[in-house]
């Protein structure tokens, strides 16, 4: 994985800014991935806006990737999964979606042990700060928490969770 930036685009979360004009514009300024995480749209409009952003990081050359939904990162042709705690087992979603990138968001050491014991082959770690983006945060853990998971999880690592300018 190139490092940079692992954007996300959330259509609950633009300001009745479209979506795909915020990706675009994310796009223009550079990244590494563009994930889409929309949790409150029907499964058409959702598939719909997949295929587009998915379109926009090709031209890009930037990887798409889909949270939370197996079905629709494989009708999307998505380059990648993202996977909370709740969501689909690893080994299940890898049964959906075969050899496409799968990340795992973990809140601590034991949950990113698990998740490369399972199969992960990118994690979420965090949140390293207070976040306000989720309704139910797990408590910050900190950067040398992060340091620690980087050095022992042998795959790409993404810190989230109240990383701003």
């Amino acid at each position: 994985m190139r490092g940079g930036l692992y954007a996300i685009v959330d259509p609950a979360a633009t300001r009745d800014r479209d979506p795909v004009r915020v990706a675009e514009a994310i796009l223009r300024g550079g990244c590494a991935r563009l994930q889409l995480r929309c949790k409150e749209s029907p499964d058409g409009a959702r598939l719909a806006l997949a295929r587009t952003l998915r379109e926009r990081c090709r031209e890009a050359g930037v990887r798409f990737v889909m949270n939370d939904r197996a079905d629709l990162a494989l009708l999307s042709d998505a380059d990648g999964l993202h996977l909370g705690q709740e969501d689909l087992a690893l080994g299940d979603a890898r049964r959906v979606v075969g050899s496409m990138e799968l990340g795992r968001s973990t809140h601590d050491a034991a949950q990113a042990l698990v998740a490369v014991r399972e199969g992960a082959d990118l994690l979420g770690f965090g949140p390293i700060f207070t976040t306000r983006s989720k309704d139910r945060p797990c408590p910050p853990v900190g950067i040398e928490a992060l340091g620690a998971v980087c050095r022992s999880a042998g795959r790409p690592v993404v810190a989230i969770g109240g990383v701003t300018l």
